[in-house]
């Protein structure tokens, strides 16, 4: 089996890091200008309008699918999406009508849907973990009880979410090179089964991940969804895993970049639209000589 030497760092990811649970949808805007709205006020109030769309699209989505017997905890889940923040992911399409037809401006987002904390905080960790009705929550932790390893030591990765995820397994090195170690050269397949203990690296994986210089703190980082998760651009790095060709920034925004599905005749006539559940969690560790 081969060993694969990473020099690795702590990797501070602007607005993303540790973000937790969340939704991904897309949503329509419209406003129309009027005498009272300028250009640019129509412009704003169409985004306005599609950022409280993708709210009530993500609430309704989680009011439907969280199936549980105690009601304050689905109410706490529901009322924390309704007060959530959007965070626009992309502009999908903008345009102004016809001047001749009307004044109207219409706006499509992609967009990602951050519940309030206070309140996501209220749902035991260890009870999300074991349920599948519950919006899709992950975890990634280590082998090492302190966290700590040291040099020619190995790390034995491992990950579980409360029900099927695609995944995305992010390690970053010392030089500052993010190395994608799931899925990689061995194992394509990056879609898992809940409630289930995945172990990085495994007989199939082909690789040994083994501590070397420089030493630190150092993070993996583990990106999940419900729908296949957005690309990245990687290369081929030796024969095992891949190095990522992204700015550290680039890594979790096109992650979240997830193809949301179509949506039925039914839910086009409701207005409604398909959500992806997404979730995010990060360790630490400690290497030293």
């Amino acid at each position: 089996m081969r060993k694969l030497a990473f020099l690795l760092m702590l990797v501070v990811l602007p607005h993303y890091a540790l973000a937790g649970q969340s939704s991904i949808t897309e949503a329509d805007g419209e406003s129309c200008m009027g005498d009272d709205k300028s250009r640019k006020q129509t412009e704003d109030a169409a985004l306005a309008d599609a950022k409280r769309l993708a709210i009530e699209y993500t609430s309704t989505h989680v009011s439907s699918t969280t199936v549980v017997e105690n009601f304050q905890l689905k109410q706490d889940l529901v009322e924390a999406f309704n007060r959530a923040n959007v965070k626009v992911l992309n502009i999908l399409d903008e345009k102004w009508a016809d001047p001749a037809v009307s004044d109207c401006y219409t706006i499509r987002i992609k967009a990602e849907v951050v519940p309030v904390d206070d309140l996501m905080k209220k749902v035991d960790n260890t009870q999300s973990m074991a349920d599948p009705r519950l919006p899709l929550n992950v975890n990634v932790w280590v082998d090492s009880q302190d966290q700590t390893y040291e040099e020619g030591q190995d790390v034995t990765v491992y990950l579980q979410g409360n029900k099927p995820f695609y995944a995305r397994l992010i390690y970053t090195d010392a030089s500052g090179n993010n190395i994608q170690i799931l899925p990689n050269q061995h194992r394509s397949d990056n879609y898992f089964a809940g409630a289930t203990i995945l172990e990085i690296p495994e007989a199939k994986d082909k690789f040994l991940l083994t501590v070397t210089p420089p030493f630190g703190k150092e993070k993996l980082t583990l990106y999940a969804s419900t729908s296949p998760l957005g690309g990245i651009s990687t290369t081929k790095a030796g024969g095992d895993v891949y190095a990522v060709n992204e700015a550290p920034e680039a890594i979790p925004a096109k992650t979240r970049g997830i193809s949301i599905q179509a949506v039925s005749t039914e839910e086009k006539a409701k207005k409604q639209s398909k959500v992806a559940e997404f979730a995010e969690s990060s360790v630490e560790i400690t290497t030293k000589p």
